[in-house]
């Protein structure tokens, strides 16, 4: 290859923010690129559409990563650009970018297909801070003082905590002898680690009234944390339920009855607990149909050991998708990265592929039973008329919890 993809990973999420600061981490994201003591934002810019690259950042519940992709030879001048975006921002139009966000929030709330995932979150954890929105709320972003978006900032984006990836064409100890130079080695990681309370589980069920078309419906329980050894019978669960083309809710409800446009399961990891569920769409008067499909699905899973056939292609498909994607060097960054942060175990394809070998059929079936047990499901939904949501719920035939 000639390029390259270089990380920085900072420690620090929406989960560590309180109520009044809610979406300051996404906020300080945004600003990074708004310019530093050495460089304005327009250069910026121009110095990586010169490098024939790109620039990006994202912001999640447990951490920000900051990242550039570009020609090989560029890595020095990358580097140096992206340590000063994360080290002397200036907070340049910061009440601009204020606005910037209050429309992207707008624009996500326009979209219940994914805010109904905030919803579900928000209703599992109990209002605490892992099922807040990433984004913040109107209210927190609008009350943000720049002297305490600043004072966040130097606390939680320090140099010496943040881990830094790369993949590509990059040699390790070039990397390493770059970093040590830039900004004469600031920063030696000394904040003190932060601490998190585990969230509260209810399982009980909410409903947004927005004017859409479709029902919006989502359910989930708890999951399993990301270091958890049973990952790999999760990741096989996932696939196998919603995760793919030939997954059962896929064909069962969009291939042999047409219910849905969109409808698929899901699983979020996080470092002491977990959310996983299934989402779709659909025009109101045929979501109890919906759900009553769904509900026979994980009923029979439940019950019925997958067949080893389904089983064996659904790992491959697995595995497939994970090899494919180690050929992007964003990718690997990102699971580098990722890794190192998080304290996850970095294994080769090698590893990957025996772990995902070796998960069984009454494994995937323990899963199901721990995951999708009906008593313990959370059950939300975004449309415009509530009445129709809980006739909907009551008429699938599952209890799905306090639903």
């Amino acid at each position: 290859m000639r390029s390259v993809t270089l990380g920085f990973w900072i420690p620090v999420g929406s989960r560590d923010e309180t109520r009044d600061l809610a979406g300051v981490t996404h906020f300080i994201e945004h600003l990074l690129f708004k310019g530093t003591q050495k460089y304005t934002a327009e250069e910026i810019a121009q110095i990586f559409d010169t490098l024939g690259g790109e620039l990006n950042a994202a912001t999640s519940r447990e951490y920000v990563v900051v990242f550039g992709r570009f020609i090989d030879e560029q890595l020095p001048r990358a580097l140096d650009v992206l340590v000063d975006m994360l080290v002397d921002p200036i907070f340049a139009d910061l009440d601009r970018e204020r606005e910037v966000i209050l429309e992207e929030i707008a624009m996500y709330e326009d979209s219940p297909q994914d805010l109904i995932h905030d919803l579900l979150a928000d209703t599992l954890f109990d209002s605490h801070p892992l099922g807040r929105p990433v984004l913040g709320s109107r209210e927190s972003i609008s009350g943000m003082a720049e002297e305490t978006i600043r004072e966040y900032h130097q606390r939680h984006f320090q140099f010496g905590d943040m881990v830094v990836a790369a993949a590509g064409n990059v040699d390790h100890d070039q990397l390493k002898e770059l970093l040590l130079k830039t900004h004469g080695g600031v920063g030696n990681g000394s904040k003190t680690p932060l601490e998190h309370s585990r969230p509260h589980i209810a399982q009980r069920s909410a409903f947004l009234k927005k004017e859409t078309e479709q029902l919006h419906v989502a359910l989930g329980s708890e999951g399993i944390p990301r270091n958890d050894e049973r990952r790999y019978t999760l990741s096989v669960l996932d696939s196998l339920l919603g995760g793919s083309l030939s997954s059962r809710l896929f064909q069962e409800v969009r291939e042999k009855r047409g219910l849905v446009y969109s409808i698929y399961s899901f699983c979020n990891m996080y470092r002491d607990t977990g959310l996983c569920g299934v989402y779709f769409g659909t025009r109101p008067d045929r979501a109890g149909q919906v759900l009553e499909v769904v509900s026979r699905e994980l009923e029979t899973m439940r019950n019925v050991p997958v067949d080893e056939s389904e089983l064996e292609r659904t790992k491959e498909h697995l595995k497939g998708r994970i090899v494919l994607s180690m050929e992007s060097t964003s990718a690997r960054m990102n699971r580098l990265g990722k890794g190192v942060l998080t304290g996850a175990e970095i294994l080769s394809l090698d590893e990957i592929t025996e772990r995902i070998d070796a998960v069984t059929a009454t494994g995937v079936r323990e899963m199901v039973n721990l995951i999708f047990d009906p008593s313990r499901m959370t059950l939300v939904g975004i449309g415009s008329e509530e009445e129709v949501f809980r006739k909907a719920v009551s008429s699938s035939g599952d209890s799905f919890g306090a639903a």
